[in-house]
């Protein structure tokens, strides 16, 4: 039988526990464990949610990995293409953890209507196209079909649609240069808007239109099996240096590989900062609660001085009682934690179903709710990192139990 747990269990369960002086303070250092991992839960759970969903929407109109020729540019146009007679393409076998790869190409255009215009790259995708994230992204109307005959239905923001006055179902003229030769008159095509997108991000939701691929290979005098380059999506955003580094060597030496982190290196480095921000806030949320649970702790071994120097009388060694304290202490964190992840996980699951929290900004975040994402692992590592580090700060106070005298602790009042 465990003495010192069976001490404790009987000194939490009785009355004179919660009619005690301490009570009031054990519930303030209860409550702050509890207000301590509401917070930590949210901090995790809005960090990692807002990185992951700025990552998916890179992604949706990037790829996660990029295939190209070497002689490409730096920019969002294609301006050598690839062939589609490739070993990787439609499937890259060669390599595990690859979802999937598609064929695109883009070409910088203007569009014009009656009263203004606007600067564009038309994106030219085909039928292997993944529209997965842009279902979520479709505001109005219905995305475009590009698996049979060549045909004008484009997919445009919301936020070009605004500017230029159109809506779904309205016709316009685009132009595109030759050649990239502003001496030549400029290629038109008229299109037909059949859907409308928002993805919340304005630096793509501005520049990027959707349209079949047979137009840019058309006005580029490319052939039908000739492509601007290539979008990877992995199974797994972690793996995407070592993957990447993978295409590379499995690809022909005329043909170089991107990720989306160095094309869009800045965005990457500002959600990077997220994970600090986390961090910091964890650790200043543990040092406040451990040092609520000392305060908590000490006043617990005040309270029951005389029970100490009784059970010092009776042989019971420093180590012994100490366990008693600690114990005790462990049972008020655990219940702490309880309720701190019952509050805590109740607001994420709530904010994830009804997006009830909204950004007053939205596009300084590129989205316009707060998301949430939060996996049973990291509770279950929160909650233990937790436990053991405020545990591990409660040894140096209840040290102080092997100074208290027996004598003086009987007579203690």
């Amino acid at each position: 039988m465990n003495f010192e747990y069976f001490l404790a269990k009987r000194l939490i369960k009785g009355e004179a526990h919660k009619i005690s002086i301490s009570a009031p303070i054990i519930k303030i250092a209860i409550a702050a464990i509890a207000l301590g991992v509401v917070m930590m839960l949210i901090a995790i759970a809005t960090g990692i949610g807002l990185k992951y969903k700025i990552r998916e929407k890179v992604a949706a109109f990037n790829g996660h990995i990029q295939i190209s020729s070497y002689d490409n540019n730096a920019s969002d146009v294609s301006v050598i293409p690839v062939s589609l007679d490739q070993e990787f393409y439609p499937e890259f076998k060669t390599i595990d953890g690859i979802r999937h790869i598609q064929a695109v190409a883009s070409k910088a255009g203007i569009i014009r209507t009656e009263t203004t215009f606007e600067g564009i790259i038309a994106k030219g995708v085909g039928a292997d196209y993944d529209w997965t994230a842009f279902e979520e992204y479709l505001v109005e109307g219905q995305l475009p079909n590009y698996s049979g005959d060549l045909n004008e239905e484009v997919l445009m923001s919301d936020l070009m649609a605004n500017r230029l006055h159109l809506k779904t179902g309205d016709t316009f003229y685009a132009f595109f240069l030759k050649d990239g030769d502003v001496s030549k008159l400029p290629n038109q095509r008229k299109f037909k808007i059949t859907g409308l997108y928002d993805s919340g991000f304005e630096e793509f939701d501005g520049l990027y239109l959707f349209t079949d691929i047979r137009h840019i290979q058309r006005m580029n005098k490319w052939e039908d099996d000739q492509v601007g380059n290539f979008e990877v999506f992995l199974n797994s955003f972690d793996d995407i240096d070592a993957k990447s580094n993978e295409i590379y060597g499995n690809t022909v030496s005329t043909l170089d590989t991107q990720t989306i982190v160095n094309k869009y290196y800045k965005i990457f480095e500002w959600i990077s900062l997220f994970d600090f921000n986390i961090i910091l806030i964890i650790g200043i949320v543990i040092i406040v609660s451990g040092f609520n649970m000392i305060t908590a702790l000490l006043v617990l071994i005040l309270e029951r001085t005389q029970m100490i120097g009784i059970l010092k009388a009776l042989g019971s060694a420093n180590w012994s009682i100490r366990k008693v304290f600690l114990y005790n202490a462990t049972y008020l964190i655990g219940i702490g934690l309880f309720w701190g992840n019952l509050i805590g996980l109740g607001i994420i699951v709530l904010q994830d179903r009804f997006k009830i929290l909204k950004f007053p900004n939205p596009k300084e975040y590129y989205i316009e709710y707060v998301p949430v994402h939060i996996d049973i692992f990291t509770v279950l590592a929160l909650n233990a990192g937790v436990l053991i580090l405020c545990v591990l700060m409660l040894l140096i106070p209840s040290y102080i139990i092997t100074k208290i005298s027996p004598v003086k602790a009987i007579k203690f009042e």
